[in-house]
């Protein structure tokens, strides 16, 4: 496995100069590499027109597919470009065909958006949400997905691979093994593991798998994309809106659907965003995920031991597996104050309130947390700055 040259990366990225920047689970510090590639695709655009210089980048922009496909084990005909995480985990829900006495089964590890989302399919067309229990260790408890998906036959499975306001890693393959053998449509959220840890979809068996660029893959905000299983393709499943660019009208009433992903598509695009993306992923490509997942994490354990050791702070992370997200409940001390106070002497951390994850906080009994998401850039040097001022000001 590669050695990350911390140094290197930290001369890549400016903004390591100016803060201690614990919110990749927001968004991360982009490289130079990925800033000056939007930058001279906007210059372009003020000079020769925007159609235009989307034309004269073509090539570029296929090459983003090629990228992405790269990172996720994917072929480019299987991916689609949003405008973030939501927008593809949205596409992929309108694709599929409900009616009432449909089931979704998930977990109870969704971000509130998805939840959201869930409840309004539930009111709209009357089907069933079904959530499975966790795990006494953390995380959904495959072993009751399984009996859930035998005996309720589910239109669809959702599970999110990381939670935003947890380190939780939850077992998406093993979820996907299922699936395949029932022949259920399978839903992965990966907002926060895509750019943190290597992914594969073929492994996973995931038909749809949602992400964005502004956080671990550390890209411009405003992207995401999307991956559509090539047995979701064939079965031929579209968007409730297809866009022109998705599909061609045949008659008056009629249109046909684009053979691959880019019937989730939308006519238009931020190319700039676009090609930003694609450097992003290039990026983190050449590092290799391995040794960013080692690195990353590792940042994060080294948090958590330091924290377990506040009298008044209580790691919230559970599962066998936890990521580069480390939450902390703060016992007598508000957390929203904390990261105010934090970020005001330059350590950028998050906010996590019992609203982004009801039921993960109300299984924990608390309203909200602090949220720590050290990356691969950051030092041991910085883990412990922190660490030391939120004893300060805990005190």
């Amino acid at each position: 496995m590669t050695t990350l040259d911390v140094n290197r990366l930290r001369s890549e990225t400016p903004g390591t100069r100016q803060v201690n920047h614990l919110n990749n689970a927001g968004a991360a510090l982009m490289p130079d590499p990925v800033c000056r590639t939007i930058v001279k695709h906007l210059e372009l655009e003020s000079q020769i027109g925007g159609y235009e210089a989307a034309e004269e980048r073509r090539e570029e922009i296929e090459a983003v597919y090629q990228a992405l496909g790269q990172l996720i084990g994917a072929d480019t005909e299987n991916i689609a470009l949003t405008e973030n995480a939501t927008a593809s985990f949205t596409q992929a829900l309108s694709a599929v065909s409900f009616k009432p006495g449909d089931v979704i089964v998930t977990t109870r590890n969704d971000y509130v958006s998805n939840q959201i989302m869930y409840l309004s399919l539930a009111s709209r067309f009357g089907i069933e949400i079904v959530r499975a229990p966790d795990d006494p260790s953390g995380g959904v408890d495959v072993s009751a997905i399984e009996e859930l998906i035998h005996r309720r036959r589910p239109k669809l499975v959702a599970v999110t691979h990381i939670p935003t306001n947890s380190g939780l890693v939850q077992k998406v393959a093993d979820i996907g093994t299922i699936c395949r053998q029932r022949k259920t449509l399978y839903l992965v959220d990966a907002c926060q593991s895509v750019g943190q840890m290597p992914i594969d979809v073929k492994q996973i068996g995931c038909d749809f798998l949602s992400a964005t660029s502004r956080k671990f893959l550390r890209g411009p905000r405003g992207i995401g994309f999307l991956y559509i299983s090539d047995w979701a393709l064939d079965s031929g499943l579209v968007p409730l809106f297809p866009d022109l660019h998705g599909a061609h009208w045949i008659e008056e009433d009629l249109f046909q659907p684009l053979p691959d992903a880019r019937r989730f598509e939308n006519w238009e695009f931020p190319v700039a965003l676009v090609l930003g993306l694609g450097r992003a992923t290039e990026y983190a490509l050449d590092l290799g995920l391995e040794a960013v997942r080692e690195r990353a994490w590792g940042l994060a354990a080294r948090a958590r031991d330091q924290l377990a050791e506040i009298e008044s702070v209580s790691i919230l992370d559970r599962g066998a597996e936890r990521s580069a997200i480390v939450t902390i409940a703060t016992a007598g001390h508000d957390p929203a104050k904390l990261t105010s106070s934090l970020r005001a002497q330059g350590i950028n951390t998050s906010l996590s309130t019992r609203d982004y994850a009801v039921l993960d906080f109300d299984d924990k009994g608390v309203e909200a947390a602090v949220r720590v998401s050290p990356h691969y850039y950051n030092t041991e040097e910085e883990i412990d700055a922190f660490v030391a001022r939120l004893s300060g000001l805990l005190l």
